[in-house]
């Protein structure tokens, strides 16, 4: 990352996403996928996204590939994926070639803050992602500029609830260097970067129903107990935030 705010990579692959770790995740959320909801709502946003078989996407976080997967097979998209994550990119990449998706899906090492392309996507999606990003009137610009006329943006991500946080809030988002905004803020954001038809909802709600389904899942995934046990106080944890509000989850769509 050229500034120093931004999470880098390095930070990425050896705090929050080391091999054995992703593998963990990938138990929880089920296979290809490292994000809440799994294989199941990334269907029900590219869904929502409506478009035409052989449109091309940007996946911007695309993580084990999960979405990028269901959009090739079962939407019959043109996906490019990036991460800055190469730990990622490297389960992502065998999980290609195993499923003989070359022809349609593209992964590749990139900082979603340098893209260097205008007005070449139909759309663009990402999934609790821009958290790591700080910059984000940036962020929203660049990627404003690489969609074509008319199209839309999608992403889902960690917001939170008006300051002051807690103490364990505020510690819990400084340890991960997020920064996350109200849902409000977060549409207002994206309207400042000249998007229009701009939706933001606040689906912390659904979120508390995720993280709940997810813990009886990693009761119930064999791991070994010392990792069980840290996954169950970490999810727990989550779901406590999301209940006092100080944790959202939020949903926003755009169009170009």
């Amino acid at each position: 990352m050229t500034n120093s705010n931004e999470v880098t990579q390095d930070f990425l692959d050896s705090v929050q996403y080391q091999p054995e770790s992703i593998l963990q995740y990938e138990r929880v959320y089920g296979e290809d996928f490292v994000s809440p909801g799994g294989k199941s709502l990334a269907r029900e946003m590219i869904t929502r996204l409506g478009l035409a078989p052989g449109s091309r996407v940007l996946d911007v976080g695309c993580g084990l590939g999960g979405s990028a997967f269901v959009m090739a097979r079962e939407f019959d998209l043109q996906v490019d994926g990036i991460d800055l994550s190469k730990n990622m990119l490297e389960l992502a990449n065998r999980k290609l070639a195993a499923y003989g998706l070359a022809g349609q899906v593209n992964f590749e090492w990139k900082d979603c803050l340098q893209l260097d392309c205008d007005g070449i996507y139909d759309a663009i999606y990402s999934r609790d992602v821009f958290l790591h990003i700080h910059d984000k009137s940036r962020l929203l610009s660049v990627l404003h500029a690489a969609l074509r006329t008319g199209g839309r943006l999608l992403f889902t991500d960690y917001c939170c609830g008006p300051k002051p946080w807690s103490g364990e809030f505020a510690d819990y988002v400084r340890d991960r260097e997020y920064d996350l905004h109200t849902p409000e803020e977060y549409a207002e954001l994206v309207e400042g970067a000249g998007f229009t038809s701009v939706t933001g909802e606040d689906i912390s709600a659904r979120f508390t129903e995720i993280l709940q389904a997810e813990t009886a899942r990693i009761a119930e995934a064999g791991l070994e107990a010392s990792v069980r046990e840290k996954l169950l106080d970490s999810w727990q944890q989550k779901i406590e935030r999301s209940r006092a509000g100080e944790q959202r989850w939020g949903l926003f769509t755009a169009v170009k």
